[in-house]
Parts: structure tokens; C-alpha cells; sequence
């Protein structure tokens, strides 16, 4: 397999790490506290899965855009329970690892679609994760100012980057991927 497939799955696993951690941060009142002119985490979360249901389902055979997704219906909370969000959290996941693992290097070059538009599989596989990442960011950020000052850090913590860095250049210079030590 390529380098630039492991590298991409990785990254995948880093940002959907870091959207398990900021959901295992809150309880479900938090997840879906919004105001009117915001998503809740629990529709970003909604908004993501729904994305990658539509995207990553027969990947290489249909285009990306479903005519069973129901964009719209993705910002609109119907989530009961905190399970049932980290249910289709899941969901989506699963079903992006799932066709990732059934991509060659002989896919990377060929074309797919997304709203008819062609895309190379390398540059649907980049769109998609600098879509899930610019939301898992905004996750991330909700999470940190609904917690305060009782967020558990998902990177350097403020003041911590100098023992950070000093830990990083105590080992030999190597090819690894940054997620490796996480």
C-alpha cells in the first residue's frame, strides 16, 4: 500500500480521535446546547456522518452525492440520547475506514464524482479530509469553551511546550508519522 494511503488513514484516525475525545468530554445536554444562529456539536457530528455515508458509500462506483441524503435534514437535532449521537458518529466513520481499506495505489488516478464534478480518488480523499477536519475543528473548539477550564487538552498544553518539545528532540531523527506518539 502507498505511503499516501496510510498517511491519509491516519490522519483520518487523528481527527476522529480528536472528535471521540471532545464527545467522551461531555455529557448530552452539552452536546446539543446551541443557539439559534449556531450548530450543536451534535449537528456537526450529524452533518459529518451524513457526509460520509453519502461520500464513502460505493466510492469508486456512484457519485459521492446520494440521492438518500437528505443534506438539510443534518442540521436539523433529532438525537435523543447521547448513545444515539455516538451511534452515527460511528456509523459514518465505519463506512469512510471501510472503503479507504478496499483502495490500491492502481484507484489513486481514477476519477469519481462528487455532484458530477470529477475528482481524482487522491483529490476526493483530500477534499473529504479537509472538510472533516474544519468541522472536527469546530468541535473541538465548542467543546473546549463549553468545558473552560475543565477541558482535558488534545494537544501541547498552554505552558507545557518547551518539556513537549524537549520530550520530541530527545529521539533520533526519524520517518514516523506525528500521530504514532499520540
Amino acid at each position: 500500500m502507498s505511503s499516501y494511503l496510510q498517511s491519509v488513514k491516519k490522519q483520518f484516525r487523528y481527527y476522529k480521535n480528536l472528535g471521540d475525545k471532545s464527545l467522551d468530554q461531555l455529557v448530552f445536554d452539552e452536546i446539543i446546547a446551541n443557539n439559534e444562529d449556531a450548530n450543536s456539536i451534535a449537528i456537526i457530528a450529524k452533518h459529518i456522518s451524513g457526509n460520509m455515508l453519502s461520500r464513502w458509500t460505493n466510492f469508486l462506483t456512484e457519485d459521492g452525492e446520494k440521492s438518500w441524503r437528505h443534506r438539510d435534514n443534518e442540521f436539523i437535532d433529532t438525537f435523543e440520547d447521547k448513545a444515539s449521537i455516538e451511534a452515527y458518529w460511528e456509523k459514518g466513520w465505519n463506512c469512510l475506514f471501510s472503503a479507504l481499506n478496499e483502495l490500491t495505489d492502481d484507484h489513486l488516478e481514477d476519477i469519481v464524482y462528487i455532484r458530477n464534478q470529477g475528482h481524482t480518488v487522491i483529490e476526493a480523499i483530500n477534499r473529504q479530509l479537509m472538510h472533516y477536519a474544519y468541522h472536527i475543528g469546530q468541535i473541538v473548539y465548542i467543546a473546549k469553551t463549553i468545558r473552560g477550564s475543565e477541558w482535558q487538552s488534545l494537544s501541547v498544553p498552554k505552558g507545557k511546550s518547551v518539556v513537549y518539545n524537549q520530550e520530541k528532540f530527545s529521539k533520533d531523527k526519524g520517518k514516523r508519522h506525528f500521530t504514532e506518539d499520540l
